[in-house]
């Protein structure tokens, strides 16, 4: 019987594999099953850490709130509250971004929290 490869298929499987692997350093880069090892755990991981990022970025913005809310007197629990109350709807990332480049505004922020708040 005569055996049977796969023959260019194969081949471009292999091609895209090590594609995507370039840059790996040593086997991790030139080994078959290596390659493929290595990258199945690496799309593992993308997928991970799609979602991490969102939460990390929103574990920041909400430092920054508070850091800025801190410095006008005001935690960041008061802060969030009085903006509720105050029918104030703007997101964390928003807000963080108000803190760094537009203090003014964000004076504003606080002040309207705290009157909604009394």
């Amino acid at each position: 019987m005569v055996r049977i490869t796969i023959g260019a298929p194969r081949r471009q499987k292999k091609l895209r594999y090590f594609k995507q692997a370039k840059g790996f350093r040593g086997g991790r880069s030139k080994l078959w099953r290596t390659v493929r090892e290595t990258l199945l755990r690496a799309w593992a991981y993308s997928t991970r850490d799609r979602r991490t990022k969102k939460r990390q970025f929103r574990r920041l913005w909400i430092t920054r709130v508070n850091a800025a809310a801190r410095l006008r007197g005001m935690s960041y629990s008061a802060f969030v509250d009085g903006l509720k109350k105050a029918g104030i709807d703007l997101d964390r990332k928003q807000l963080s971004e108000l803190a760094i480049h537009d203090p003014g505004a964000f004076d504003k922020l606080v002040e309207e929290a705290r009157s909604a708040r009394k």
